[in-house]
């Protein structure tokens, strides 16, 4: 008994480590932002393949992850910079909307969601250069342990709290429907502008973040 409430107790820790720095309720205006022209069913299947895709990227990250950026030379400081252009990029987008043709927009709204869920949702929003950096650290931490059932369990433990935490930010995701019905399409339109300035303001300070670590 003691030794399950030990281990709830760490996976505890890491859902806590984790889940403030993706802080999903941030994410939710954007989702909202970018998701407001589809059906609901569609909006609830881009949140749990969001969800999916961060579990997924932070999973490799906590076994592969330091291999990966040592691999091809990949600094934590050039993820931020990287993360960073990409946020830029896309509050730039939602600041600033291009006037699609009318053959672009019917082609914008019928588009599969995954494109949407993988990037920006996932990659770098939910699943981004401080949530990966907490997790190489866990997984710097468990490599460490000697002993092979130790090392086993710890990555188990890490990895359970990488599961539920993905599943707190679908919850948050998911129901971020009855804010849509609540804001109208005025208040979509005013969120998105209102979003996408704090989006260049997030993806500002990862490019200063990490070029004054580098």
């Amino acid at each position: 008994m003691d030794t399950a409430f030990e281990i709830a107790g760490y996976v505890f820790i890491v859902v806590l480590g984790i889940v403030p720095i993706v802080n999903p309720f941030s994410s939710a205006p954007v989702f909202i932002s970018m998701t407001s022209h589809v059906e609901k069913s569609e909006r609830k299947h881009t949140a749990t393949l969001s969800c999916i895709y961060m579990a997924a990227l932070l999973l490799v990250f906590l076994l592969l992850g330091t291999t990966i950026m040592q691999f091809f030379g990949i600094s934590l400081q050039s993820l931020k910079i990287a993360g960073g252009l990409v946020i830029g990029f896309m509050g730039f987008r939602m600041l600033f909307p291009p006037d699609p043709h009318p053959l672009e927009q019917e082609s914008t709204a019928k588009r599969d969601p995954r494109s949407l869920a993988f990037t920006p949702l996932a990659l770098p929003m939910l699943c981004g250069p401080g949530s990966i950096s907490v997790v190489l650290a866990m997984a710097a931490k468990v490599s460490d342990q000697e002993i092979l059932f130790n090392k086993i369990a710890g990555y188990a433990i890490v990895a359970t709290g990488i599961v539920i935490s993905s599943f707190i930010c679908w919850l948050v995701l998911w129901s971020s429907g009855a804010v849509v019905r609540f804001l109208g399409k005025n208040g979509i339109e005013a969120t998105t502008k209102l979003m996408g300035f704090l989006l260049i303001c997030i993806g500002t300070e990862f490019v200063l973040s990490g070029w004054s670590t580098g």
